[in-house]
């Protein structure tokens, strides 16, 4: 991975947009990030980790979202991290922008802009930038697999983060397993693990599976034998489980055969038995049947006895009514004819009712002549009744020419009232768009002018309250060095009291024979003594501390006060030397005329829409007028038209009236009497015809009647049947016919006599007896099936378990080898002492090259001390194969890396992040570490080492990597000459880089 860009605009420090060239800084293969604290140097860091995986390293995860954004940057630039690198041999620009609360762009206020990412590729044969991907998912998941590293293992790698350089060091066997297996892309190994687990579960469950499977068998010949079959107490997986099985399911077959034997003995007999009951039982019934068919005929022959005299009658009643069916056409005929004759005479009556009464004595042609000479009058109205009817339209017209011309009038009184007050609203609503122009004009001046009022508001106040604080600032500071002076003086006066009594201080440690620390005599005869009051070195040294602590707060006082008076310099210079009560009261009244203005302002747009409808308004009302005008000239000449026209219309229709109100009236009269006259015609002639008819039906019927042997058409009419009865009565001589001759049949047959002369047959006696017979008969054929199917199921269950057993056979061996293999490669075995899985054996051995490089490195480090080894001891009760320790040259000692100071962990730690560059580079298809960062930890190191590490890194340029300090240690600045300085300022940090 090699960085070449990066753009960085409103993030962390930097308010305003900044880049940098990383192609001209790794030429040098070593570069220095330097700058004042606070500045933003490690924020170049963060920015570039948020490119890559969205998030900032280590304890600066909680700078997420909005907190990302410069506190320095314009509210309207948006915050966003560019980044152009090469990895995996693809050149990719990646673009994120944390989400913006920006002000709204529309009203006041602020809305929420989410998160942007883009994702690029340069295509090299096109020569141009492609796009990838805008899905933050997506543009993650690729730069990760690209990478080969988490955030996190990135920073342990390649962006050594303040605070964090001995993670990788100091790292648990799983945090470093996780890491090297991504570096070196070990999942391979672990696939393996996995699939040689995953087999031997699969080939475990299938070998459960064929012993669960022959247990079911098991239980299932259990469930079929029953008390016949034995089954052990065994569980999947128990030695000897199948032989037991299939001994008990021999002896169960044995057992259930023997059962069979006697079950088809027991049927035989059964079968026998109730062959003969259901003869006997068929015999029993057939006596009864021939006995009780005897008595029914018996007591039939009785009732038709019993019965003769009504079948006589009966017989009489058909003849006459065959008698009487030959004067039945004539009865119709009579009754028709009758039935015709008076719903003639009735509607003869009705139709005569509606006459008047000069027409109640004529005949049928003397009302058909009235009705025709009424008709010949009808027919001339008809000229009169269309002149009727154009004289209502015209009518009708004349009354809407009427309503139009009181509507046209009201029109142009309106429009002549509305058209006379124009001039003056139009002047009026030019006036008030005027008056909102000027106040909208006005506003925009006073917004201009409101920010700078209001800024200068607000310096003015921070001024009055940094001149208060100036003022305590500088009683503090005045306070402080006072004390700082006493506190000297102090210190000053006790360690001269000292000095004074240094003699007895140097007295007290004298002993006999040994030579004075002064003048190197060994005999003291006079030493000296303290005095009261004296001061030792105790007291001198709290006098000292109490001044440092003195002159520290003085140092701080006169801080606190330079930064106090630079702020209210500032402030001053903005706010100006105006009181804040005046600038206040300035800044007051813009705002109430600004808030005028706007108020008067926002009649703008009213004024022009109403300004607007008023001219269209006008528009409509002269096209009203004038379209009036059109039509009132146009009424008076159709007007006088109609008026013609409606006097000779009623000329006419008053001849054609007569005494009626109308001609419609009249022609009404003439119709209904047309309709009466021919109605009453026609039911007259109808009547003449029905009375003719009826005298021809009576000679007809006498004359059958007289035929048929019946004295009067009455008796003939008497002894006729309708249908029903014809039915009813014939079905009943059938009837009669039919069991006289059913009774005689069955007292003729030979066995019904004979099996009457014999006892009662008991056929109670003989259903039971047959009853039982059956029901031994179906035990019998139930417990033979049971056995049979018992057979049937046990061998067909027995063969299946013998074709289990061969099957598990391979299978059980298959189990037991996967099974060594994977208990083997997960380190769980008996036989892998180290309990060190596949993938940790192999991350171990890249471990060891890791260390072997890294001490190549480690031992220039520390002039030859200290060497990095690999250990695969177990911790605990865990397992082993990624550990690192370190070697002391100078006790010749293994210790743990945890031991080992700040610097020494701080180089150790460099090395061994070089050292896994190298390997995981040298690796075949391995990630290409070419760019590394390093934030602070040279302030740990003596000079002596410094120079050692510098060298190691600037060896770095011969494999082509480059590697970025970011350091406060002055003596870098002059060694490394390729440099990106970080310089702070009010508005926001800039980058500039230099030696390049």
């Amino acid at each position: 991975m090699r960085l070449h860009r990066l753009d960085i605009t409103a993030f962390g420090p930097f308010g305003g947009t900044q880049s940098v060239d990383f192609d001209d800084l790794s030429a040098a293969g070593l570069f220095l990030l330097h700058g004042p604290t606070g500045a933003g140097k490690t924020s170049v860091l963060d920015a570039v980790c948020y490119a890559l995986y969205g998030t900032v390293p280590g304890a600066r995860q909680s700078g997420q979202g909005l907190t990302l954004r410069s506190d320095h940057a314009d509210p309207a630039t948006r915050t966003e991290v560019r980044l152009e690198l090469t990895v995996a041999g693809r050149r990719l620009e990646i673009t994120r922008q944390p989400p913006w609360e920006r002000p709204k762009k529309r009203g006041s206020g602020t809305t929420l802009d989410k998160a942007q990412t883009w994702l690029r590729e340069y295509d090299a044969t096109a020569g141009a930038w492609q796009d990838l991907s805008r899905s933050h998912q997506e543009i993650g998941e690729e730069v990760t697999q690209l990478l080969g590293m988490s955030r996190e293992q990135f920073c342990q790698v390649v962006l050594l983060p303040q605070g964090d350089f001995a993670r990788f060091l100091r790292a648990d066997a799983g945090a470093r397993g996780q890491l090297l297996g991504r570096l070196f892309d070990t999942r391979r190994f672990a696939d393996v693990e996995k699939r040689l687990a995953e087999r031997r579960k699969a080939t475990e469950a299938r070998v459960r599976d064929g012993d669960s499977a022959l247990l079911a068998d098991a239980h299932r010949m259990q469930q079929e034998a029953g008390d016949a079959m034995e089954l052990p107490e065994l569980e999947p997986g128990e030695p000897g489980l199948a032989e037991a099985v299939l001994a008990a399911a021999a002896v169960a077959r044995s057992t259930v055969r023997e059962h069979l034997t006697v079950a088809h003995c027991r049927l035989t007999a059964a079968e026998s038995a109730q062959f003969a009951a259901d003869r006997a039982l068929t015999e029993v019934r057939e006596l009864a049947r021939l006995q009780g068919r005897f008595f029914e005929a018996r007591q039939r022959a009785v009732r038709l006895e019993e019965r003769a005299g009504a079948h006589h009658e009966a017989q009489a009643r058909m003849e006459r009514a065959r008698k009487a069916e030959a004067v039945a056409p004539a009865l119709e005929l009579r009754e028709a004819a009758e039935a015709g004759h008076r719903r003639a005479a009735a509607a003869e009556a009705r139709a005569r009712a509606l006459l008047p009464e000069t027409f109640a004595g004529a005949g049928a042609a003397g009302l058909a002549t009235a009705a025709r000479r009424a008709a010949e009058e009808l027919g001339g109205l008809e000229s009169a009744r269309r002149a009727e009817r154009r004289l209502t339209e015209v009518v009708e017209e004349r009354g809407r020419l009427d309503r139009q011309e009181r509507d046209d009038e009201d029109v142009l009184r309106e429009a002549e009232g509305w058209l006379a007050d124009w001039d003056a609203r139009r002047a009026e609503l030019q006036s008030r768009i005027d008056s909102a122009q000027q106040a909208a004009t006005r506003a925009e001046q006073l917004a201009v002018q409101r920010d700078p009022a209001r800024r200068r508001l607000e310096a003015a106040r921070l001024r009055d309250e940094l001149g208060r604080d100036t003022d305590e600032a500088q009683r503090a500071a005045l306070a402080s060095a006072q004390r700082a002076a006493d506190a000297r003086t102090h210190w000053l006066d006790l360690k001269e009291q000292r000095l004074t009594g240094i003699a007895a201080e140097l007295a007290a440690h004298l002993v006999d024979g040994e030579p004075c620390a002064v003048c190197g005599a060994t005999e003291h005869p006079v030493p000296a003594r303290k005095f009261a009051g004296h001061v030792d070195a105790d007291a001198e040294r709290r006098a000292e501390a109490a001044y440092q602590r003195a002159d520290e707060q003085r140092a701080e006082g006169e801080r606190r006060l330079g930064v106090v008076r630079e702020a209210l310099a500032a402030a001053s210079a903005e706010a100006g030397d105006t009181p804040t009560a005046r600038l206040a009261s300035e800044t007051s009244e813009l705002e109430q005329e600004y808030a005028r203005a706007r108020r008067a302002a926002s009649a703008l747009h009213p004024a022009h829409e109403e300004l607007r409808l008023a001219e269209q308004e006008r528009e409509r009302r002269l096209a009203d007028r004038q379209q009036a005008e059109i039509r009132a000239a146009s009424r008076l000449t159709r007007r006088d038209t109609l008026d013609t026209e409606q006097t000779a219309l009623e000329e006419e229709l008053a001849k054609a009236r007569g005494s009626a109100g109308s001609v419609a009236a009249r022609a009404a009269q003439l119709e209904r009497q047309v309709a009466q006259l021919t109605d009453a015609a026609d039911a007259a002639r109808v009547a003449e015809d029905t009375a003719q008819h009826l005298k021809d039906a009576d000679a007809r019927l006498a004359d059958a009647a007289y035929r048929a042997g019946f004295d009067t058409p009455q008796a003939a009419a008497a002894a006729l049947l309708d249908d029903t009865a014809h039915r009813e009565l014939q079905r009943r001589l059938d009837e009669r016919q039919s069991e006289e001759a059913a009774v005689r049949s069955v007292l003729a047959e030979a066995d019904t006599a004979a099996a009457a002369q014999q006892p009662p047959a008991d056929l109670d006696a003989a259903e039971r007896t047959a009853t039982a017979a059956a029901q031994r008969l179906r035990d019998a054929a139930s417990a033979r099936d049971r056995a049979a199917r018992c057979c049937g199921e046990l061998d067909r269950l027995s063969t299946r378990a013998t074709a289990g057993v061969r099957q598990l056979a391979p299978l059980r061996e298959e189990y037991d080898r996967v099974a060594r293999l994977a208990f083997l490669t997960a380190g769980t075995s008996a036989e892998n002492e180290r309990k060190m899985r596949l993938e940790s054996y192999v991350l171990a051995a890249r471990l060891e090259q890791v260390a072997a490089a890294a001490t190549v490195r480690l031992q220039r480090m520390s002039s030859g001390r200290y060497t990095l080894v690999h250990s695969d001891d177990r911790t605990g009760r865990g397992r082993s194969g990624l550990g690192l320790h370190v070697v002391d040259a100078w006790t010749g000692r293994e210790r743990d890396t945890a031991t080992l100071s700040g610097g020494e962990t701080f180089f150790a730690s460099l090395a061994l992040a070089l050292g896994l560059a190298d390997v995981v580079t040298d690796e075949a298809g391995g990630v290409r570490l070419d760019t590394l960062f390093i934030d602070e930890g040279f302030g740990s190191l003596d000079d002596q080492t410094l120079d050692e590490v510098l060298d190691v890194l600037d060896s770095l340029r011969e494999r082509d990597r480059s590697v970025g300090i970011v350091s406060h240690v002055a003596d870098l600045r002059r060694r490394i000459h390729a440099q990106l300085e970080v310089v702070k300022g009010r508005s926001g940090s800039a980058l500039r880089q230099r030696g390049v």
